[in-house]
């Protein structure tokens, strides 16, 4: 039994380390979600402004996920999808 005693006394200090480590990694967490949260706000708040002023949001979306993109693999798709159109006769 004091064997068990010991051990737990020496783990506490341990223990107490790796509970404010885990506290840290949480709470630094925390911060990035509010902080993603803030920003995903901002980002409503543009787009709301740039419809306000007339433009597509939809079409701005848009480009902005093409802006993301490989300039290569956009021409491909819309070589692609400039096929299949014309096979429908969508052109």
């Amino acid at each position: 039994m004091k064997h068990d005693a010991d051990f737990a006394a020496a783990a506490q200090p341990t223990y107490d380390a790796t509970a404010e480590e885990l506290r840290q990694f949480i709470e630094r967490y925390e911060t990035l979600e509010a902080e993603k949260k803030d920003i995903a706000d901002q980002q409503k708040e543009v787009m709301a402004e740039a419809k306000g002023r007339g433009y597509d949001v939809k079409v701005l979306r848009m480009i902005i996920a093409l802006r993301k993109r490989d300039p290569d693999d956009i021409a491909e798709e819309e070589a692609v999808l400039d096929l299949y159109k014309t096979a429908l006769g969508m052109t």
